[in-house]
């Protein structure tokens, strides 16, 4: 690597969705907004976001576009994409068929993934997360995942950042990181 990545520590406050809605490892208060200005795509590009079944509650102006989808296998949650993130993601319908950006929020352990539908049989891989995703987006597009995990990224792929997220005391680090697909 012939550059460092950007680096950053965000202090987030809780969880807020609207209509006071409360869910399991929702985005932490300002994070989406942050999250997205790292992605580098405007409000009016879509973003997919992958495992955020909730992402459109969330009550932040610049965070959640009106083009942006969300992927989730609860159905619960309404997702536009009721899908295994395990599986390749599916085509952006605004337009060319890959994706800016995407930002994925997954449960960060199999314990975490027991609080969600359908429980740890189903848990994520970050970096398999992080492999489908880029195979998503456009040459030059940027996929950001908030983990435990800094995942490991496939050969080519531009190491953008790394931001620690932190929501008080006593509570785990997580790291937000961002990758950008290469030109090929």
């Amino acid at each position: 690597m012939s550059y460092r990545p950007i680096t950053d520590m965000w202090f987030l406050a809780r969880a807020k969705l609207r209509g006071g809605v409360k869910y399991y490892g929702a985005y932490l208060g300002g994070f989406p907004e942050r999250a997205r200005a790292l992605l580098g795509v405007p409000l009016d590009d879509p973003v997919l976001h992958v495992c955020g079944g909730m992402a459109k509650l969330y009550p932040y102006k610049r965070a959640i576009g009106p083009l942006d989808m969300t992927l989730d296998l609860d159905p619960s949650t309404n997702p536009d994409f009721l899908q295994d993130a395990r599986e390749p993601l599916p085509k952006n319908p605004h337009g060319c068929d890959e994706w800016g950006a995407i930002l994925i929020d997954p449960p960060y352990s199999e314990a975490d993934a027991v609080h969600y539908a359908p429980g740890a049989e189903k848990y994520p891989s970050p970096n398999l997360l992080l492999k489908n995703a880029l195979a998503a987006v456009l040459p030059g597009g940027r996929v950001g995942i908030i983990h435990y995990l800094l995942p490991s990224p496939p050969k080519g792929t531009i190491f953008v950042a790394a931001v620690g997220v932190i929501c008080g005391f006593n509570n785990r680090i997580r790291i937000y990181s961002v990758f950008e697909r290469g030109m090929e």
